[in-house]
């Protein structure tokens, strides 16, 4: 068996391939490519899959090329969805394939002189200038109604199923257009597979019959499984439907790496196979040493340090697993005045706060803080009394009653949290 094929299926990651896609990748370094529509600024951890399995492509010789669909991203793609989607103008598709072309940058090797260096390239360059009569006399009239009638993804919509509305005219072109990528590619890169999750298999196969019926040629496809939980649930989203994001602005590495962290032990065992590039024998033993102490959840670190790494860098991942430690105590006060606000207000999200004029927290009288100006406690009876009861701490540090805070105790310069007890919180945000 091919070994990349082989890796894929030992990870989870190999759902089907059109037959002699094994031999093709024996034979010879092959170039395939994997679509990514520009919906957003971003691309989310939904994503990550299409991206490792490029950087797994690359690494066993092959070269990978990613697609950023500026022209396919002004219809959508109607696989797996039941209404069609919003069309986005042009300036905003525009923006959002640069900042895809960025961000994918970061995940496949680009340099160098060696032949299966990654490439990335946008449909939106050779379809703007194709007309719809030479798109319908050269490419349309290859491919039969029936054929495409015939594809899941057209097949539910149009049947109603799961609450589909139907689908227009643009959307049921799609597969066409898709197909017509794969061909350009193949005439004029060499491509000759396209891989991409397994909802995509009827658009792939349409690009095969393309090439064969136009281009007398041969080509393949290959598709992963498509994630979900163990639960079977959907995954890559928080509970409250939101997007885990690849920009750090949209989703900070502290947010980012407490998904993973949080990953339940059936789950954890499935992704640090799917989501990491550590080989076979160190994720077996991890699992076993997972098993002999689940509670000390290596598993799920483990796999939390190695995507937030992969996608954020090393230094950010320090900087989350800092933040991740100053809810278990295992911090020192210069850890949490280092947090930036961002990741201060996201690791204590629901924690009471109250803006207080910074001449009334800076110097103050403890006792007067901790009451009168913040409101955390009722009365400087009860400061007074937790006090003495050694109950009161200021950035998780325990303080008496002569404590007074200063500049350098601020949190990102702003910010004062106060404690009683383990798990009463209360921030003063100075102004």
């Amino acid at each position: 068996m091919n070994s990349f094929i082989e890796e894929l299926k030992w990870r989870g990651l190999f759902a089907d391939m059109m037959p002699g896609t094994d031999e093709q990748l024996d034979k010879e370094m092959t170039t395939a490519y994997i679509g990514f529509d520009p919906t957003a600024d971003s691309l989310h951890i939904g994503s990550l899959i299409q991206i490792k399995i490029l950087a797994h492509f690359q690494q066993h010789g092959h070269k990978p090329i990613a697609l950023v669909g500026g022209a396919t991203g002004m219809i959508g793609d109607p696989s797996g969805k039941s209404a069609e989607r919003n069309l986005l103008d042009e300036d905003t598709l525009l923006h959002y394939v640069d900042c895809l072309k960025n961000q994918l940058s970061r995940f496949l090797d680009f340099s160098g002189s060696e032949p299966n260096k990654a490439e990335l390239v946008n449909n939106y360059d050779w379809m703007k200038n194709i007309s719809f009569l030479d798109f319908a006399k050269n490419v349309g009239k290859n491919i039969t109604v029936n054929y495409m009638m015939a594809k899941d993804s057209v097949k539910k919509r149009l049947s109603g199923e799961s609450g589909a509305e139907g689908m227009s005219f643009t959307e049921f072109t799609y597969q066409l257009i898709q197909g017509y990528d794969f061909l350009h590619l193949y005439q004029n890169n060499g491509v000759k597979l396209q891989m991409g999750g397994s909802d995509q298999w009827g658009n792939i196969t349409t690009g095969t019959e393309l090439i064969r019926r136009k281009a007398q040629g041969e080509a393949f496809a290959l598709t992963v499984p498509l994630i979900t939980k163990a639960d079977g649930s959907k995954f890559g989203k928080s509970e409250s439907g939101e997007n885990y994001w690849l920009d750090k602005k949209k989703t900070s590495p502290y947010k980012f790496y407490q998904f993973w962290l949080n990953a339940t032990d059936e789950d954890a065992e499935r992704f640090i196979k799917f989501y990491t590039f550590l080989g076979k024998e160190e994720i077996e033993a991890l699992i076993e040493d997972h098993k002999t102490a689940p509670h000390e959840r290596k598993l799920q670190k483990k796999l939390a340090e190695e995507v937030t790494v992969w996608v954020h860098g090393k230094d950010e991942y320090e900087k989350a697993l800092k933040a991740s430690e100053i809810l278990f105590g295992r911090s020192t006060a210069e850890d949490l005045v280092s947090l930036d606000e961002e990741t201060f207000l996201e690791v204590f999200d629901g924690v009471p706060q109250k803006e207080v004029l910074k001449n009334d927290v800076l110097g103050v009288n403890i006792i007067d803080l901790l009451s009168e100006k913040s409101g955390f406690l009722k009365s400087k009876s009860e400061a007074t009394r937790e006090l003495k009861g050694n109950s009161i701490s200021v950035n998780k540090q325990k303080i008496n009653d002569v404590y007074t805070a200063n500049e350098s105790d601020l949190i990102d310069g702003k910010f004062l949290l106060l404690q009683k007890g383990k798990k009463s919180y209360f921030i003063v945000k100075v102004i």
